[in-house]
């Protein structure tokens, strides 16, 4: 970045800082200038240092503003990035009604991140995804790679509940909706248990390409998750079994091990994909993510 541009950024920041902890009306603070740094700059970071300087500020996080305050700060702030945007309903606990699902995981946002770089893994091919929670992955993937259709699943019946309010909220339609949209992509929400889903019923999804994302966090979960890919093996399209991209984010190294153990066992092979290079999404910076590639 340029010593002009750098400039300012930081003064830009400084402006949304002082304001922010200075409980200022809205209307006072620099949008217009934030909207042409995002118009004429790629640095990715800069909505996240607004966020640091804001919300997620020391002063901030032990003495936080009025709710209220706060929620219209960021309600004006998510809609200065230009491009599409993705609307989720989510739980503010990372456990809810019995399940972690309810939530977006760090590494939904990385496996969006990647795949909006490598739209052509989904263009005009059907997509299931393993473990949908919110859908926050599925939603990005349905609006910016043009897939043929998309299958976002999930064995909790208020997740489901909850994945259905988020595709309407993105104004997708499920199926079978008369009203849908042709050049959207067709999008089902449906009911999938790991640990019974046979090969008839995972053939019936057509799959072309199979995600998964943060779904490797206990070992019962990674021999569930190995047997339902082993199913998919059989799932034959053209002669050719899915593409599968499991993202995770390393917490325990022993249990990334398992995983890749059971691939071995299940003669499944894999490889490491490369990181990609643009951070779109404020999750935890120090995180350690990798998106695994299977080969069926």
């Amino acid at each position: 970045m340029a010593p002009e541009e750098s400039a300012g950024t930081e003064r830009l920041l400084w402006s949304f800082e002082r304001r922010f902890l200075a409980a200022r009306a809205l209307r006072s603070f620099p949008w217009q200038s934030l909207e042409e740094k995002l118009r004429n700059s790629s640095d990715s970071k800069l909505l996240l240092g607004i966020l640091q300087k804001t919300v997620k500020h020391p002063l901030c996080v032990k003495h936080p503003p009025a709710v209220k305050y706060a929620r219209c700060f960021l309600s004006e702030l998510i809609k200065k990035p230009s491009g599409d945007s993705v609307t989720l309903s989510e739980s503010t606990a990372i456990v809810s009604h019995g399940t972690t699902g309810l939530v977006t995981w760090d590494a939904a946002l990385y496996l969006a991140e990647w795949a909006i770089e490598n739209p052509a893994a989904f263009t005009d091919r059907t997509v299931l995804e393993l473990g949908s929670g919110a859908g926050l992955t599925g939603l990005a993937i349905c609006k910016t790679c043009r897939p043929r259709a998309y299958i976002f699943s999930d064995c909790h019946s208020r997740v489901l509940e909850q994945l259905r309010g988020n595709v309407l909220l993105n104004g997708l339609s499920l199926e079978p909706d008369i009203t849908a949209n042709s050049e959207s992509p067709r999008v089902t929400v449906a009911h999938l248990d790991w640990d019974v889903a046979t090969v008839s019923q995972l053939s019936a999804f057509h799959p072309d390409v199979v995600i998964a994302a943060d779904v490797l966090y206990c070992p019962e979960i990674i021999l569930s998750l190995v047997g339902v890919l082993r199913r998919l093996s059989a799932c034959r399209r053209d002669q050719r079994a899915p593409d599968v991209y499991v993202a995770f984010t390393v917490r325990n190294p022993d249990t990334c091990r398992l995983f890749t153990t059971e691939l071995g066992r299940a003669g499944i092979r894999w490889e490491a994909v490369p990181p990609h290079g643009r951070q779109l999404f404020p999750y935890e910076e120090h995180s350690e993510m990798a998106i695994l590639q299977l080969m069926l």
